[in-house]
Parts: structure tokens; sequence; C-alpha cells
């Protein structure tokens, strides 16, 4: 992996300090000391949105843009005179969250509200910038509940948001909200560039372990081709370490297989099996911690129970989704039971399943678009399970990478 990064001086210099806008990590005031938490747009709201004082303001996101009493922020700002909200944003599954899985709801104007709708789903670079420049608008705000995985194609949208604005000369706002599965520690393999797609645009790790404004620092200081204006708002009174539940906000699915913050919390491992013939539980109640597959039988489960892997055990499954994957069929497999959470490694977990499926059904295979390797960022994980290696072989093949993406995120972090 190579990354060619810029000083963190050179990412902030571009950044305008305000009283609620973090310029940069060497700016910002750690969370926590007790401090109940205050997400970027309680923030802002504060404020009285002074940040957005005089603007023409966009706004990039979906259901999960809500406040702490399940309002939209759309139609809270919409509703109030000291800020000028004229356009809406919609990511994959949409402004409103109707479209399932590689779906958006395209151009149209919002009903509650009056406002234009603009889809950035799958539009990136001049296409995206042309967009922001027929909206009208000055400033994009971006205001989305992320879920820690590089695969979670929400991160890409800010990515692909912000070199469109900086391409629009539009100034960029990111509103920042909690990593649900904690921002302790980035994990799994570093993307390799030449398999960047809308799952994984640069080299970062399968699970992150940041925050979208700690995102957009890195990706302004390392992967733009020159910096857009930024100006993050963070919270106050969050810590690494804090799981979603202990934030006090409520969770609204960021999309529609992903339900609850346990099915974040496996997702980073699980979502893998996206990338094989197994079902990885679309359909189910239970996406991503219900794996299986026609003719996996109770041999899969004891195999990963015999690892003895922290913080999880795996319960034989059979279970019938109704929709993807083996559709209206009954399929056997496992169900992943995490007991603690605080211990449970899901990359490691995720490349153990895989492994351990392998080993224990003759019918494994990989999809024949070899998507795992979009998933993994390269064929290593595929080409080394292939070859016979164990769990501790293909996790200690990208340790080196890591090392290094960890080396640079640690100068973005905004919280202890």
């Amino acid at each position: 992996m190579t990354l060619s990064r810029r000083t963190l001086l050179a990412t902030t210099a571009a950044v305008a300090a305000t009283t609620t806008a973090a310029a940069g990590p060497a700016q910002a005031a750690p969370a926590g000391g007790g401090r109940p938490l205050r997400i970027g747009f309680e923030r802002l709201a504060d404020d009285g949105y002074a940040l957005l004082d005089g603007e023409r303001v966009g706004v990039v996101t979906n259901p999960t843009g809500i406040t702490r009493d399940v309002r939209h922020i759309v139609d809270v700002m919409h509703a109030d005179d000291r800020v000028n909200l004229t356009a809406v944003f919609g990511p994959e599954h949409g402004f409103r969250g109707t479209a399932q899985a590689g779906g958006s709801e395209g151009r149209y104007d919002d009903p509650a509200t009056g406002l234009p709708v603009y889809d950035t789903y799958l539009k990136s670079g001049q296409p995206l910038a042309d967009v922001f420049t027929a909206s009208g608008v000055d400033t994009v705000v971006f205001d989305i509940q992320d879920v820690g995985a590089r695969f979670y194609t929400y991160i890409w949208t800010l990515f692909d948001c912000m070199e469109a604005a900086r391409l629009a000369g539009k100034r960029f706002v990111v509103l920042d909200r909690p990593n649900p599965v904690t921002g302790r520690a980035a994990l799994g393999p570093v993307l390799h560039k030449e398999f960047a797609t809308f799952v994984g645009r640069q080299p970062v790790s399968q699970a992150h372990g940041m925050t979208v404004a700690e995102l957009a620092l890195l990706f302004n200081g390392e992967f733009l081709a020159s910096p857009v204006p930024l100006e993050t708002v963070t919270m106050t009174g969050w810590k690494r370490s804090e799981f979603y539940d202990t934030s006090g906000l409520p969770w609204v699915p960021p999309s529609p297989n992903m339900p609850t913050p346990e099915t974040a919390l496996v997702y980073s491992g699980t979502c893998l099996f996206e990338g094989t013939n197994l079902s990885e539980g679309r359909g189910t109640t239970r996406p991503f911690e219900l794996l299986g597959a026609e003719g996996v039988d109770g041999r899969w489960a004891a195999a990963a129970n015999e690892l003895g892997l922290p913080g999880v055990r795996f319960r034989e499954a059979y279970f019938a989704p109704t929709f993807s994957k083996f559709q209206g069929k009954t399929v056997g497999g496992v169900q992943l039971h995490v007991h603690d959470r605080a211990a449970f490694d899901p990359v490691r977990t995720g490349i153990a399943l895989l492994v351990t499926a392998r080993r224990s059904w003759e019918g494994f295979a990989w999809r024949s678009d070899n998507w795992i390797d979009k998933l993994t960022g390269s064929t290593q994980v595929r080409t080394m399970i292939d070859a016979g290696a164990d769990t501790d072989e293909v996790v200690g093949a990208w340790q080196r990478e890591l090392a290094a993406f960890r080396a640079i995120r640690r100068q973005y972090l905004l919280y202890r």
C-alpha cells in the first residue's frame, strides 16, 4: 500500500475556524469528561446556524439525519428562518429511504417541504459537481449515520461529494455522529487502489474505526486532488470506546438491511459473504447475523466454535430468506451470538467463518465476478483461503499495511 500523506497543517489551512467547526485534529477539544452527548447538528442549531449564515444550503442526508426527538434535520431547518435551506441530496436508498440496496429515489420535489431532491447515487466527479452547480447552493452539508465499515457506501458518498464540491467551488460542512461500533481501532485489510469501486474508493482498512468528520479530514488530507474548503462540526460527550446504545440517540436503520446496532457490530466481517454463494442473511430479520446455504449442516457451527474466537459463539441455524439468495428456500448455516462486544473482532471472525465454511461444506464457492476482492480490497484473502491458509495466516498477511494506515489515521482523530 502506498499512501501519499500531506501534512496535517496543509489540511487544516483550508478550514475556517469557528466556535462550532473543528479546523483539524490539532484544534479539536476531545469529547468526553462526563458531558452529555451532543451531535454535530445539535451544536450547529445551538449556535443559531451561525456557520451557515447568509448561505444557500444543500444537505446530503437520508433517514438517519434526525434529532434525538426523531425529527428529520431537513424538516427542522426548513421550518427555521435562521437557515436558508434550498436543496436536498439523496444517497443510495434515497433521502427518505424508500429504495433497496443498489437503488435510489431519483430527482423529485419532497412532498413534506417542497424542496428539490437531487440524486447523488453512482454520480461522482464532474457529473456530481454539475448537480451541485445546478442546485444553486453555496454550501453542501453532510449528515448521515455511518456504520464503521469501508464497504458501506455512505462514506464514499461523502468522498464523492467532497470532490464534487471542490470542483464546483462549494464549501463543505460535515455534521458528526458516533461510530456505532466504537472508534477504538482500525481492523482488517487495506484497500489496494486497483480494486477501487463504490464499496471502497481509497486505501482505508475494512473496519476504519473513525467518525464521518474524521474521515472527511482524512479524505481532505490524503486523497482529494486538492482540499475542499471543509468545516467539521464535532460532537461533545462522545468517547471512542462507546457503543451506540450508550449515546441516548434513537437508531434509524441507515439502510434496509441494517436494522439494529447489533447488525452494524458484525457487518464489517460478515458482509464478506456477499462475495460467496452463501446467503448473508438478507431477506431475514437478522441480516449479517444469519449466514447459510442449501446443504450446510451443523458441522460449520461446530468448526467455528472450535476456534474459540473472542466474544462470539455460533449456533447451528436454519432459515428461509424472503428475498435475495435462496429466496423461499430453507437453508442451513450459523447465527452469530456476540456475548462480549468489547472483545469481539468482526473482521477476524468474518475470515474465520469463510475459512471454516470452505472446509466444512463442499459446495462453497466465491461469486463468479470475484466480488470478494472488491470487498476485501485485493486478491489476497481469496487466494490465501483457496490455498488452504488458516485464519491466523490470512489475518497476519495484512498487518504491515494495516499498521501503515493506522499511523496515518491517528493524525485525524478528533476524540479520545
